[in-house]
């Protein structure tokens, strides 16, 4: 088997334009939002200063209203993505890299819930965005796996053919379950835990949250007002949820092939044991002429 036929190399122009059209999607609708909620963003940090401000210089002394309108300044900051110690504060969510994202948050479904879209327009482009990027996010999805499913299969039927062991499919599989969870799992779980200050428990759990689409936004990565964050973080998270999903999707295309095998060999063996028994019952045609040679014997 050649190389070109190997790494089924015919399809990759079609991938990759799929994947333009996908990341071009994603990184338009990041823009969209950063326009749509970005402005929002910067008059949220001149109010909230100004209220923190006028706080201060009232409240010298808190008692129970004050405190009651420090909590709601907290909440207003953490809906804004923002943060209130020192004196300064951070951009919030609508960040150019934070907004790609999100954007991609809504594509996969995922839906952490810690931001969203808040002004009217931002919503509707929001119902739109996710009305055609939820398709082609599966599309592309289901694409890659696909491919990367391909793949594997080929590298099997090569080694098995250098080889010549049965066994080479099953260890090209598991190769690649294995490095397919330190790669997703075991790599961002010592990232997150690093620059989150998550604990390895709570990074790996982050990790299975979201590459499964459940998304309950208990903990949510580059979210955090008072950290500093590099600008390569949120790309690094994009990346890792677009590639962890297809990483996934060739898990169910492998358990999709799995039980299609199974089914196959069930059905042809269940075929042979029937065709087994009924050549018992009826005899063979060299059983059928012995016993008419016996009968035969018997009479004389």
């Amino acid at each position: 088997m050649e190389i070109k036929e190997m790494l089924n190399l015919a399809r990759v122009p079609s991938i990759l334009m799929l994947g333009v059209v996908y990341v071009a999607y994603v990184l338009i609708g990041g823009v969209v939002f950063w326009k749509l909620e970005g402005d929002l963003g910067q008059k949220d940090i001149s109010l909230l200063l100004l209220s923190k401000q006028k706080l201060l210089a009232t409240y010298t002394c808190l008692n129970q209203e004050g405190l009651e309108s420090v909590a709601q300044i907290v909440q207003d900051a953490s809906k804004a993505g923002l943060s209130l110690k020192g004196n300064y504060t951070t951009d919030g969510f609508w960040k150019f890299t934070s907004s790609a994202v999100f954007a991609a948050t809504v594509v996969t479904t995922i839906g952490y819930g810690n931001i969203s879209p808040s002004s009217t327009a931002g919503q509707i482009f929001c119902v739109f965005f996710a009305l055609f990027g939820i398709p082609l996010n599966m599309v592309v999805l289901n694409r890659v796996g696909k491919y990367m499913l391909v793949i594997e299969r080929n590298l099997s039927d090569f080694l098995k053919e250098k080889t010549g062991r049965r066994c080479t499919r099953f260890l090209v599989h598991l190769v690649s379950y294995l490095s397919g969870a330190v790669l997703f799992f075991i790599v961002p779980m010592i990232v997150f835990q690093q620059h989150e200050g998550w604990t390895y428990s709570q990074a790996i759990y982050y990790c299975f949250i979201t590459l499964s689409t459940i998304g309950f936004g208990d903990f949510v990565a580059d979210s955090n007002p008072d950290k500093k964050y590099p600008e390569w973080y949120s790309v690094l998270m994009a990346s890792w949820i677009f590639f962890g999903l297809a990483w996934l999707a060739l898990l169910i295309n492998h358990s999709i092939d799995i039980l299609e095998r199974l089914n196959t060999h069930l059905n042809c063996d269940g075929a042979d044991r029937r065709r087994k028994s009924l050549a018992v019952q009826r005899g063979t045609p060299r059983t059928h002429r012995w016993r008419r040679k016996m009968r035969s014997r018997r009479l004389l």
